[in-house]
């Protein structure tokens, strides 16, 4: 096991808080140790002894700094049911030695993980069936009835109370000590300065009770509370005496199967409940340390199987405990240790003491603690999640209420499994119909787990394109694929495909699958063929339609690799664009084209120099261009520069700029006297307002500049063979709006 280098505190004020931690810890812990071991059907002192076993034990051996362990709330359903089935607690103990063993080896397998496989839906169905069996469980001690509601942790036909003389079962004092320290509870986790204390609620409630009990043993002597109502703690004579109080377990229950079926429940209970609880503590941690789950197992595994050895109940990590420890300031393990010191003082030295707490008010503190595992916030915020999550957990619930823990959560987990099979196979596929430059493609996006259960999904699909048609699979978010997978998609590529007329494209798939390759076989890059048959207003149509996709986030998927070396080989753009130098976002991606689709030419201020216009020229009569896009943008900073170049607000440098000064002029032709005289009133809001206005006046100018000083150009766009039109991009919305000059 490794060593542990920040175990001790480094100075006297992480020690000071350390056993201040503790000792409110200490608080918290005995009530809940005493309640558990109430809820359990097991003796008193066989809760107090988890505790200290769970404080001086595994608080030493457990890596995690906060995390606090000890009998838990979560596992008193499962100690009842099982001390039930065993017909003895020594039996029990001898199978909370071997849950310990096994926990010991899960660690050891490193299983810290194991948590991690249970739908979140199973585990919520799990806290919320325990916190409605504390409920029943708790009710008749609350009201003082002499027997308990059901005979084991489940709701089993014909084990409610009687139905005659109930009320004469019922101790009026202490169901009146019940009834008060519940609404103390409730009332006290709604009141922000209580709920903050560094007093915690539950052992003010059993102060609380046990004065309560004794003003009313004073005030009515002849309707005091007999033993039966109150906590019952073995009194040794002295300090040695309380070891005569352990436990051994009964090493001839060894034959017994039910031993080996409870230990396996328990230690996957106790372990499932424990690696949750550690990650929660290691949420809460202001230091935000981690907490090795492995080492965590092993420990609880040791503190399980000494704690059967000696007679305690089986022990977690407690979220309740753990997350007093690190609000009152806990720096270490020495407060979870510290606390267990505390706990085993209390045994010795004061046990007389504990004998006092009414069994109503230890009550109070476990129907508390089941109306916040199984609290209607629960139930709606699982049936807000959706059908997927609400199911599962409802059945979860009523399953463990009808059998027993471990065959609700298998039925729970089989109930979970079978809705992620159906959605699988209902919803394995994302398919969009993309519209490339050489037509109409199926795109089909697999599921990050592909198997036989898709294959009818699949090929549903499949029949979808029309013969002639292209389909492209796409397998970039896919992390399996399992055979029959591989060679369903590997028949549609060779053989359903061809059979049909049906292009089949592949991509992201892994390069070690040499028998599905990535390749695209429809046409993405405009070619001779297309752009002949194309005139400049069906381009704008795919201009505009990849602009749309660009906004949506949806661009196509593109083989550039291969696009690369077919560049400059196929000299056949759809478009030339003249954009603006300021926006920074390549045309391509606006427009969602592939390498090659647009020739393309930034210069400051659209301003069509000699060379600009000849690159226009070449594009259109060379490379057979026929539709000529003078390009501005929103948010345009260099036309902001020529207001403050007219205004005199520039620095000196941009004076001196001679090239730079020249372009700022050209641009201030395009704003009106009265703009300028506005400028300064205006707000920034309004100002970028004006920019935009300008820019679009702008391109107008450009717009004209071209033909006017191209005499092909403009005799190409007299004849209606090119079209020259406008555009202006939205920097912000990604949206490009089109106009004519």
């Amino acid at each position: 096991m490794a060593s542990d280098t920040r175990f001790f505190p480094h100075n006297g004020n992480s020690l000071r808080a350390d056993l201040t931690a503790g000792g409110v810890v200490f608080l918290v812990a005995l009530p809940l140790c005493l309640g558990v071991a109430l809820a359990s059907n097991a003796p008193l002192f066989g809760g107090l002894l988890a505790g200290i076993i769970g404080g001086l034990v595994v608080g030493f051996l457990s890596g995690s700094h906060s995390s606090v362990s000890g009998p838990a709330a979560g596992l008193a359903a499962v100690v009842a049911t099982q001390i039930g089935k065993l017909g003895s607690y020594e039996s029990f103990l001898l199978a909370v030695m071997l849950a310990g063993f096994l926990q010991i080896l899960l660690g050891w397998m490193k299983a810290g993980t194991l948590a991690a496989f249970v739908p979140g839906s199973v585990i919520r169905g799990l806290l919320a069936a325990i916190g409605l069996i504390l409920i029943i469980k708790q009710a008749p001690h609350l009201i003082g009835y002499s027997s308990a509601l059901l005979g084991k942790m489940s709701l089993q036909p014909g084990q409610g109370p009687p139905r005659d003389g109930f009320w004469q079962h019922v101790h009026l004092q202490a169901g009146l000590i019940g009834l008060v320290s519940l609404a103390t509870l409730l009332t006290w986790d709604r009141i922000p300065r209580l709920k903050k204390s560094l007093i915690p609620g539950p052992l003010c409630v059993v102060i609380g009770g046990v004065v309560l009990q004794l003003l009313l043993s004073w005030l009515q002597p002849d309707e005091r509370l007999t033993t039966r109502q109150l906590v019952q703690v073995p009194v040794a004579a002295n300090v040695m005496g309380v070891l005569g109080f352990l436990t051994l377990p009964d090493f001839s229950s060894l034959g017994n199967p039910s031993v080996y079926l409870t230990s396996i429940t328990l230690a996957l209970v106790a372990s499932l409940e424990t690696l949750l609880n550690l990650e929660a503590v290691d949420r809460l941690d202001p230091q935000r340390r981690t907490s090795p789950p492995n080492r965590e197992l092993v420990a609880q595994g040791i503190g399980n199987m000494l704690s059967g050895l000696m007679g305690g109940l089986p022990l977690t990590s407690v979220i309740v405990r753990s997350s007093v420890n690190i609000n009152a300031g806990a720096q270490s393990r020495i407060s979870a240790i510290f606390h267990g010191f505390l706990l085993l003082t209390c045994v010795v030295l004061i046990p007389g003491h504990l004998n006092q707490i009414p069994l109503s008010c230890l009550a109070a503190v476990l129907i508390a603690t089941g109306l916040k595992l199984a609290s209607p916030s629960l139930f709606l915020q699982m049936y807000r999640s959706g059908w997927e999550q609400f199911l599962p957990f409802v059945v979860t619930v009523g399953a463990i209420l009808a059998t027993d823990l471990l065959i609700g959560i298998m039925i729970g987990l089989v109930f979970s499994i079978l809705f992620i099979l159906r959605s699988n196979i209902r919803t394995p596929l994302r398919i969009v119909k993309e519209r490339h430059v050489g037509g109409e493609v199926l795109h089909v996006t697999l599921a990050n787990q592909v198997s036989f259960l898709n294959r009818v999904a699949l090929l549903r699909t499949f029949d979808e394109v029309p013969p002639g048609g292209n389909i492209l699979i796409d397998a970039t978010a896919t992390d399996y694929l399992d055979p029959d997978a591989r060679d369903l998609l590997r028949e549609m590529r060779d053989e359903i495909g061809p059979a049909r007329g049906i292009q089949v494209s592949l991509t992201g798939f892994q390069h070690d699958e040499t028998f599905l390759v990535n390749r695209l076989q429809y046409s993405d890059q405009a070619n001779r063929e297309l752009q002949s048959r194309l005139n400049p207003d069906e381009v704008l149509v795919i201009l505009r339609e990849g602009n749309l996709r660009f906004q949506a986030g949806q661009t196509l998927v593109r083989d550039l690799v291969r696009h690369r070396g077919t560049v400059a080989e196929n000299r056949h753009p759809l478009a030339v664009v003249l954009s603006g130098a300021s926006s920074r976002t390549p045309v391509e991606m606006i427009f969602d084209v592939s390498l090659g689709d647009m020739i393309c030419t930034r210069v400051a201020g659209n301003i069509p120099s000699p060379a600009v216009l000849a690159t226009v020229e070449y594009a259109c009569l060379e490379a057979g261009t026929g539709l000529v896009i003078v390009m501005g943008h929103t948010s345009n900073s260099l036309i902001r520069l020529a207001f403050e170049h007219h205004l005199g607000l520039v620095n000196p440098g941009v004076l001196q700029a001679e090239n730079l000064k020249n372009t700022l002029e050209t641009i201030q032709h395009s704003v009106s006297p009265g703009q300028f005289e506005m400028w300064r009133a205006l707000n920034g809001q309004q100002q970028g307002d004006l920019l935009d206005q300008v820019a679009r006046t702008h391109v107008r100018r450009m717009l004209e500049q071209v033909l006017e000083r191209s005499t092909v150009l403009r005799k190409l766009h007299t004849e209606g063979r090119i079209k020259v039109i406008g555009a202006m991009y939205n920097v912000k919305s990604g949206e490009v709006d089109f106009f004519e000059g």
